[in-house]
């Protein structure tokens, strides 16, 4: 029977020690939530602080930050992820990550800044639903230091500052996360149908490269969650359903509209989304055939090299971004395994380590096995590597704390992290020169000191053993995460990676190179004085200039809102227009100007161009030519 409050007086007035013991144990619960609450408040405040530094010189993305710039101009262009306000073709990726960021723009005004807003937002939210999941799985400690590890991996704080779609993905798959704990908790259909919602939305950020997790889920619900075999494979399948539409929505829409109602598919030969999604950004990046299932083959400029194999996440270049405490997740998630063997087959704690060891396995397997990839690729990773190392660090201080053989994994996991952050900063130590040797101190110190404790071992001096332990740990992400904030680290941005390495870097210092902000509303020299001169002779015409391929579109596209036909979308390869009907274009005086590169590939609309226009001097609209573009006036062309 429940003790109603007067049985509850009544015992206190008798047995005044009973109500003194229920007031301490509630006044220390209350100051342990407050404590977790303002560490967590901190922590939220240290992302914050991390995303948002600067913002407004963030480097971001010409070709996304291009295609934001129409979008946030025209509704049409952001329902179908138009590359300029016309809506003549669509980006090579579907639209889904660029809906919040032109949202922003259109609301906010075409700053770099207010395309990176959205961002920084996804971010924070990502740390804050991470400690909600871990904390549910593993306890107070393990969500707040999961929530401090994924605030510090240098990797997710660089893309955090920029416009990559990324970010948005990993926020969606930390939700589905937390929906399918749920859901195996509880042994309820709900949850489950909203984490493939949150599945379906996250391939509108990434396409395939959401459903990664899915054989995860799938195997961790069937093999946890309660109820008869059949039942969750039942509710197993509804889910895939569920997961399967959301995924499919924009494609199906794009599907059943009239090609004269839409922009080209980009990355297509056949104007067809499920080209762009399973052939174009799918089968062609893992198999031998460029054209796929109608793909357009991918360029030098849309298909990356290098970062892989199965080292490509502890490279000189990627083991600084997210590889930091992957030997701490590997050991957690082997003891946690391990030492939770012979539990019921629905064991909480178990089930939390399969399922967040799952998710950094499979990632591992296909970046390893892929084309090539960009190294803010594995930003992915890091909820994984974070859960782990909370829900880990977790359990390693119960055992340590309740003694025995166990306990010496905790002090075992301290050093042998710290060597590893020796071993990623070693071919960096012109970086920080002081980092390694504190890492290896506080490493030693926290080792030794978690070793020889005992139960004469002070509190403050505990205390001190535990601080030198977890920033030995964590103190070479936090710096290299924190490189992001100074302008020496700039950042590449097509490449956001911390520190001393990468593209940005490199050019910027080793070849004196000024890393491009590529603004939104303040175009070049160059570019202002090209606009000036197509406005001037512009009478009527739909667009105001066809461009050779996105490489010359994007900086007309981020200075102004005007509508340019992108022939042969980003690769320059894509089909459209024909030459054809690029001619019609001309003599229906849509279209008068073209600017042509040598930088992109000719195709049978390029040379039209170049046999039935008139080239353009540079001097006639005071632009000094560096030889790689042509104008074409194109009045009277045949």
């Amino acid at each position: 029977m429940a003790t109603t409050p007067l049985t509850r007086d009544t015992t206190d007035r008798h047995h005044p020690s009973q109500g003194i013991r229920r007031a301490h144990a509630k006044r220390r619960r209350r100051t342990a939530v407050s404590r977790e609450s303002y560490a967590l408040l901190l922590i939220l405040a240290a992302a914050a602080v991390l995303y948002t530094w600067a913002i407004d010189r963030a480097a971001v993305h010409p070709y996304y930050t291009a295609a934001v710039r129409s979008m946030a101009a025209d509704w049409h262009a952001f329902v179908f992820g138009g590359l300029d306000p016309s809506g003549s073709v669509t980006l090579d990726k579907i639209p889904g990550a660029l809906w919040p960021q032109a949202l922003s723009v259109r609301l906010l005004g075409p700053y770099n800044w207010a395309a990176v807003l959205p961002q920084v937002l996804e971010g924070v939210l990502a740390v804050w639903a991470l400690h909600r999941i871990v904390r549910a799985w593993a306890g107070p400690l393990a969500g707040l230091l999961a929530a401090l590890v994924l605030t510090l991996t240098p990797v997710t704080v660089a893309l955090n500052r920029h416009n990559i779609p990324d970010t948005l993905l990993v926020l969606l798959l930390v939700l589905a996360a937390g929906s399918l704990q749920k859901a195996v908790r509880i042994g309820r259909l709900l949850p489950l149908l909203v984490c493939g919602t949150w599945v379906g939305l996250a391939f509108q950020a990434k396409m395939l490269q959401a459903w990664l997790v899915l054989p995860v889920f799938a195997a961790v619900y069937q093999l946890a969650a309660p109820g008869s075999r059949w039942d969750r494979a039942r509710r197993l399948l509804l889910a895939g359903i569920t997961a399967l539409v959301v995924s499919c929505s924009w494609l199906l829409l794009v599907w059943v509209t009239p090609a004269a109602n839409r922009p080209y598919i980009d990355g297509t030969s056949n104007n067809n989304p499920f080209t762009l999604v399973f052939g174009y950004n799918g089968l062609s990046r893992f198999g031998n055939d460029p054209h796929a299932l109608g793909a357009v083959a991918g360029t030098a400029a849309s298909r990356t090299t290098g970062n892989t194999g199965w080292t490509m996440v502890v490279n000189q270049s990627v083991g600084p971004q997210i590889a930091w405490l992957l030997p701490l997740a590997v050991l957690v998630l082997a003891l946690g395994v391990w030492w939770r063997a012979g539990q019921p087959r629905t064991d909480g704690p178990r089930t939390g380590f399969l399922l967040w060891g799952g998710w950094l396995a499979v990632h591992l397997v296909v970046f390893s096995n892929s084309n090539g990839n960009h190294g803010y690729y594995m930003t992915v990773l890091a909820p994984a590597l974070a859960a782990l190392t909370g829900g880990g660090s977790a359990l390693l201080w119960a055992e340590y704390r309740a003694g025995g053989r166990r306990r010496a994994a905790l002090p075992v996991a301290v050093g042998l992290t710290a060597l590893w952050a020796a071993a990623i900063d070693g071919p960096h130590s012109e970086f920080a020169p002081w980092l390694l040797p504190v890492v290896l101190m506080l490493g030693l110190c926290g080792t030794v000191g978690l070793w020889t404790s005992g139960p004469h071992t002070t509190r403050r001096a505990m205390h001190s053993v535990l601080a030198a332990s977890l920033t030995a740990v964590l103190l070479a992400p936090a710096v290299w995460a924190a490189s992001c904030l100074h302008p020496r680290y700039p950042g590449s941005p097509i490449e956001p990676l911390a520190g001393p390495v990468g593209p940005g870097y490199h050019d910027a210092h080793h070849h004196r190179v000024k890393v491009r902000r590529n603004p939104l509303n303040e175009p070049s020299r160059r570019d202002s004085a090209l606009l000036s001169y197509l406005s001037a002779h512009r009478s009527g015409e739909k667009y105001l200039l066809a461009t050779q391929a996105a490489y010359g579109a994007s900086p007309l596209l981020r200075a102004t809102p005007q509508p340019l036909l992108v022939m042969g979308g980003f690769t320059g390869l894509t089909p459209y227009p024909t030459a054809p009907r690029l001619r019609d274009l001309v003599s229906a005086h849509q279209l008068r100007y073209a600017l042509l590169t040598t930088r992109r590939p000719s195709t049978p609309a390029s040379v039209w161009v170049k046999k039935s226009c008139t080239p353009v001097s540079p001097s006639a609209y005071g632009q000094i030519s560096d030889g790689s573009f042509t104008l074409y006036d194109c009045a009277g062309g045949k």
